[in-house]
Formats: structure tokens, sequence, C-alpha cells
């Protein structure tokens, strides 16, 4: 990554959250099929620190859905 880990961040959390919110909605939508249909989407998102905010912020959807 060329530029800074906080400036990339700051620059992409918003498009990071709006992705990992689509991707939480289609839960309802696949059911069971999700995770695997999850994980290939994740494994196309560049850069890989791209991918890895959207999985944190998928992970915090989860677990806000559980409580």
């Amino acid at each position: 990554m060329s530029q800074p880990r906080a400036e990339f961040h700051e620059q992409n959390q918003a498009r990071a959250e709006a992705e990992a919110r689509r991707l939480f909605a289609q839960k309802t939508v696949l059911h069971g099929a999700w995770l695997n249909w999850v994980a290939s989407e994740l494994y196309g998102l560049r850069p890989p620190e791209y991918a890895n905010m959207v999985r944190r912020e998928l992970t915090r959807l989860q677990e806000i859905s559980e409580n």
C-alpha cells in the first residue's frame, strides 16, 4: 500500500461500510448459500487492505444482528 494506513482507512471507510451493508443484506436472500457467496465477493475485493476493512465491518454487522 503506497499511502499511509490511516489515510487509506479514512479515505475508504465509508465505501467499505456501504459495501459491507450491501453484502450483509444478501444474507436474508441467500440464506445458507450466503457464506460461500460472501467469501467469493470478499476474495475479489482489491486492494487486500480494503477487503479487510469490509470484512471487519461485516463482522461488526453480524455481531450487532446476533444481539
